[in-house]
């Protein structure tokens, strides 16, 4: 008999396989603060009372529980308990102005509203029909029954989770991803890691993006252990890959130069080289930064392209056996690319050069928003949105977001290709590649340049380091020296915010 394929699933077997293994371990930056560590079988009657919960506070299924919090082992419980039940999650950034998780929330539709405690003052305004601090208060929630229920069944197809877009461009849209969405990506995530139950995961993304949390089912199917880091440190990665012995994590290339920078001060050998193995997502990575990852670490890089509508994996680049003896710098050029297409996902590029996909991963569509759906879904494929190109070995190359090519002279420029120059000059910390308007050429190409600690460069200096590598119309024409580059909490770069002062007044940020 078919059986769906649901959420459920991962946890219902990490708590038959590995009833005694550890599930969770949530230490807080703060050395103070208590360790918790949970075994599989604490966590699943944690999360089964979370469902008994839910019933007894009224929800019925298909209802929308929204949670903004930090991460922590009781998120960790909410994400698997709500669509196990046969309730949908709504995860929400943290780090959103109170305005706009009110717009999240009352978009969504939420019936429950669960909130951090550090955050319950900062969004005391806003609710839904409950709304419950997490902690104490929450704690009440949870009815502890001696016989556990079992889990509810709801169709595979059913919404799991509305993921609310980074919101890069305008107001959010609602990512519907479907049990069975999640659970593809899940076990395809699995696969290609090379997961297995010795491994020991640590959150350095956020678990409230779909990057952060929905690939880690996949994981506790397999028993791993999880390590919960509730705010990026670089000496703190370092400290708990050492302490806890981990082996496997995923982040945004922000929190890899973080570990780079926080090595340079660490005192005796790396830990987890030739252990760990770290998967980047969120933004193609800097050539530079996959090189020293390897050489300076250790660490084995693999990078996963995807966005949030495709649950996200769709493809997957790692160093295959046939290039492990090519140079350093030529490995690390390969594994700049995006890769292959993930198991079951479809490629194809389209004639404007917009990067299309198919696959079981892909969403349902937006929440209450068929318009945009009908959009993103023509023609039976997903439209991502990002330029691209297949390699003549098939590898996908990412080379912009189709809004932030800058067209210049009537020459396209790949933003990404200009950025990744100026990060090959050591002074470079992070930069951003913006098109600015010019009544001549309609764009120029203006760097933003954040230079590493007690580095010097100057403006003619780094044109001039494009110049030397780069046809002379993808040179930078200007560079503007920052503190920092505002990044969504995933660590993609709003390059839309550094547009605003350089458009301002104008109908699109284009000419």
């Amino acid at each position: 008999m078919r059986v769906p394929l649901t959420v459920a699933d991962f946890l219902d077997r990490a708590e038959t396989v590995f009833p005694d293994g550890t599930a969770v371990v949530d230490e807080p930056v703060q050395p103070a603060a208590p360790v918790q560590t949970t075994t599989y079988r604490e966590f699943g009657r944690r999360v089964r009372a979370w469902q008994a919960g839910l019933d007894e506070l009224g929800l019925a299924e298909g209802e929308r529980v929204a949670v903004v919090s930090h991460n922590s082992a009781r998120l960790m419980e909410l994400l698997h308990a709500v669509p196990a039940s046969g309730r949908v999650c709504v995860p929400v950034n943290f780090r959103l102005k109170p305005e706009e998780v009110r717009y999240i929330v009352e978009h969504s539709g939420a019936s429950l509203l669960l909130v951090d405690p550090e955050l319950d003052e900062a969004l005391a305004g806003i609710g839904a029909r409950h709304r419950v601090v997490l902690g104490a208060d929450s704690e009440a929630l949870l009815r502890f029954d001696t016989e556990p229920r079992p889990w509810r069944e709801p169709d595979e197809d059913a919404t799991a989770t509305i993921n609310y877009t980074s919101g890069t461009t305008a107001r959010p849209k609602g990512v519907q991803l479907t049990h069975r969405n999640i659970w593809i990506n899940a076990v395809t995530f699995a696969m290609h890691t090379r997961a297995w139950e010795r491994d020991v995961y640590m959150h350095t993304l956020p678990m409230f993006h779909c990057n952060g949390w929905g690939m880690p089912f996949g994981l506790a199917g397999l028993g791993v252990k999880h390590v919960v880091l509730r705010k990026v440190d670089g000496t703190e990665i370092l400290r708990r890959v050492e302490q806890h012995g981990v082996t496997l994590m995923c982040g945004a290339p922000a929190v890899w130069n973080a570990v780079l920078d926080a090595a340079q001060s660490w005192t005796g050998e790396i830990p987890g080289r030739d252990r760990v193995r770290v998967v980047c997502a969120g933004a193609p990575p800097p050539t530079r930064t996959i090189a020293r990852m390897q050489d300076e670490l250790g660490w084995e890089f693999q990078q996963i392209y995807g966005l949030t509508e495709t649950s996200p994996l769709l493809t997957f680049n790692r160093t295959r056996p046939q290039d492990v003896d090519l140079p350093a710098e030529e490995r690390a050029r390969k594994l700049s690319r995006a890769g292959g297409p993930a198991l079951g996902a479809r490629l194809r590029i389209a004639e404007s050069g917009e990067v299309l996909a198919r696959s079981n991963v892909v969403m349902d569509g937006y929440w209450t928003n068929p318009e945009a759906s009908g959009e993103a879904l023509a023609e039976g494929w997903f439209h991502t949105g990002d330029g691209g190109w297949l390699d003549s070995e098939g590898h996908l190359v990412i080379s912009d977001r189709k809004k932030d090519v800058i067209i210049t002279g009537g020459e396209n420029v790949s933003s990404i290709e200009v950025e990744d120059c100026l990060f090959s000059h050591p002074a470079v910390a992070e930069v951003a590649v913006i098109g600015v308007p010019h009544e001549k050429w309609g764009e120029t190409i203006k760097a933003l340049v954040v230079l590493a600690e007690g580095a010097r460069a100057g403006e003619a200096e780094l044109i001039a380091h494009c110049k030397a590598r780069l046809a002379g119309y993808k040179a930078p024409t200007s560079v503007e020296f920052r503190e920092a580059i505002p990044r969504t909490a995933t660590g993609k770069i709003q390059k839309y915010k550094l547009r605003q002062t350089y458009w301002e007044g104008r109908d699109r940020q284009v000419n």
